[in-house]
């Protein structure tokens, strides 16, 4: 095979962003003629007491006879509009997140197919791991977020009174900016194991780096989950911190041990002769 050139390269890139883009460009139209469905029956579903994670709540609650609010609460959420533009504009916003959003398996394809050329035989194994690994985790955050997390801060954050004299009543625009936000992070904080792999391959941490701070590591994520969820249980506070504390877990076990080169064990060896014989 012909070794490609710069301007090849940048060819080839083309192709790739004009793949892309197109495949962004037919998910962003199909959500869009599909959005008011999806926004009755997906985006709004939290706002609803008939939520499958409020339904698993309660039965939680029947099954262990607990009669906290936290289990028993009956929830309803109505969102009002104050901005003329603002269906129109969010309309088109949510397609284009949503279709963002799925679209990343085929994104993260296109990287290895353009990357592929480059690699050695014995790289290429671990970057196709580390984007499916990095593809199937940003899921699972997303998926998370919005069965278990979001609702939560929802919930939470609604029904929270400052005073009795003010009445909280939601705007789509505050709805949609807190779901949009909240979703991706939770999808983004996913990615942590894959982060913590690529810095280990440019030499910025390693093993014992990570296993030395686990404590100070700990203390973040306890503050990262309550930034999260603003709630003042703790089985919200859980719902987010073991989570973060399992991908933290995952991300040492993910880097390998730095294998001493021969030079290495040779000077190291020398050395140990040299201390002997003082």
């Amino acid at each position: 095979m012909a070794e490609m050139t710069f301007w090849d390269h940048l060819d080839e890139l083309r192709k790739v962003l004009f793949r892309v883009v197109g495949v962004w460009l037919v998910l962003a139209i199909g959500y869009f003629i599909a959005m008011p469905y999806l926004f009755d029956h997906v985006i709004l579903a939290p706002c609803h007491n008939d939520f499958i994670f409020y339904d698993l709540l309660r039965h939680i609650g029947k099954t262990f006879d607990l009669t906290d609010d936290f289990f028993t609460q009956q929830f309803y959420v109505k969102l009002v509009n104050i901005n003329l533009a603002a269906p129109f504009f969010i309309h088109m916003s949510t397609a284009f997140w949503l279709s963002v959003v799925t679209a990343m398996p085929y994104i993260f394809f296109e990287i290895w197919r353009f990357i592929n050329p480059a690699l050695y035989p014995n790289e290429r194994k671990g970057v196709r791991k580390a984007l499916t690994v990095g593809t199937v985790m940003f899921f699972i955050g997303v998926l998370l977020g919005y069965f278990m997390v979001y609702p939560l801060t929802l919930r939470f954050l609604s029904t929270y009174q400052l005073s009795s004299e003010v009445e909280n009543i939601l705007s789509l625009n505050s709805y949609i900016d807190n779901f949009m936000m909240l979703i991706l992070c939770m999808g983004l904080a996913f990615e942590l194991p894959l982060v913590t792999w690529l810095l280990s391959l440019l030499g910025v941490v390693n093993k014992s780096f990570l296993r030395e701070y686990r404590r100070h590591a700990v203390v973040i994520i306890v503050i990262a989950a309550a930034i999260i969820t603003p709630t003042g249980d703790p089985f919200t506070l859980s719902v987010v911190a073991i989570p973060l504390y399992l991908l933290y877990e995952m991300s040492i076990l993910m880097i390998k041990d730095k294998k001493k080169t021969e030079e290495e064990v040779e000077d190291e060896a020398g050395d140990e002769v040299a201390l002997s014989e003082e």
